[in-house]
């Protein structure tokens, strides 16, 4: 896997990689400076990139890609090769990312009585977060370090391993979240997914708690292929589509992908932000009143275009 994103990057960067003493340390020639000598420097553990000439700089392969103009092909070709459990080290040269919570993190559940921590709870109780949902995905803190005031909400797979997490500020700065730098191409909250069961997907993890019933955030507002794969694989016949208004076109992609191979879709609409503004029992009661998307109300929104007046007339 190493060398199959090694000739992926040269292809995207256009460049010969060269290899650096430090391990998995490579450079290229810069496509945003074009300075005369390799300056843009990758590590492939890390996903971190820097151009030494120019400061261009990024802490994911995506962000690069994006900032690339990267085709779509491209782009999934990014997420085949790093998503799932890529990255760990083994004798034949390939690597695997280990994704591992801040060392400052703390869990909200275990004691201590800082006025921080007040203040991420009482954060959680005005989001209607409960105790029992801070226990049940580990919701903790970090009071210190590059996720300093931020919510730390954990995602982890079937076999209970760290696959992703969100930091979420709770002090109004101007950058809402911050992320962890590994690949958004994971299943989240996997952990708690009853395959044979109607999945909900939601854009964030908020919204998966708010559904508390079977719900997958997406980290954004497109279905990856690690998790498209996985409803394909366990033959998941229902699924609930809850993004954002804002991301009606997504969610009409989503909708269009699934109705097409055969599982019965469900578009919730709500003249609320999300799940989490709306609370559990709401959002309940909308995915009761849902009827199933059919293949005449996507060629109604086609001709007539994917407007939020024209999807309540549906």
């Amino acid at each position: 896997m190493l060398q199959n994103l090694l000739y992926l990057l040269d292809r995207v960067i256009r460049s010969k990689s060269h290899k650096l003493s430090k391990e998995n340390e490579y450079i290229w020639f810069c496509p945003f400076c074009n300075h005369y000598k390799p300056k843009l420097q990758i590590n492939l553990v890390s996903e971190k990139w820097h151009c030494w000439v120019c400061n261009a700089k990024g802490r994911s392969l995506f962000h690069l890609f994006r900032k690339l103009n990267s085709s779509k092909s491209e782009i999934d070709e990014l997420n085949d090769v790093v998503g799932g459990d890529f990255y760990k080290s083994s004798d034949k040269g390939n690597i695997t990312k280990k994704v591992e919570l801040p060392k400052e993190f703390k869990p909200l559940w275990n004691g201590g009585n800082s006025i921080i921590k007040r203040h991420a709870l009482n954060y959680l109780h005005k989001r209607s977060i409960t105790y029992e949902d801070i226990i049940k995905y580990n919701i903790g803190y970090c009071d210190s370090g590059l996720y300093s005031n931020r919510i730390i909400i954990p995602s982890y797979d079937s076999e209970g391993k760290l696959n992703f997490f969100v930091g979420r500020d709770f002090y109004k700065s101007k950058m809402k979240y911050k992320n962890c730098s590994s690949s958004k191409n994971v299943i989240g909250f996997e952990l708690f997914i009853n395959w044979d069961e109607p999945l909900i997907l939601v854009e964030g993890p908020f919204d998966a708690i708010a559904a508390k019933r079977n719900a997958i955030p997406l980290f954004g507002k497109t279905i990856l292929s690690n998790l498209k794969k996985r409803i394909y694989e366990k033959k998941v016949t229902d699924i609930y589509i809850a993004l954002d208004e804002d991301a009606l076109t997504d969610s009409i992609k989503i909708v269009e992908e699934f109705m097409k191979n055969g599982i019965s879709t469900y578009l919730i609409k709500s003249r609320e932000k999300d799940p989490s503004d709306i609370g559990f029992y709401k959002f309940i009661e909308l995915t009761r009143k849902t009827k199933q998307f059919k293949f005449s109300d996507l060629i109604k929104l086609k001709l007539n275009g994917n407007t939020k007046r024209y999807m309540e007339a549906l």
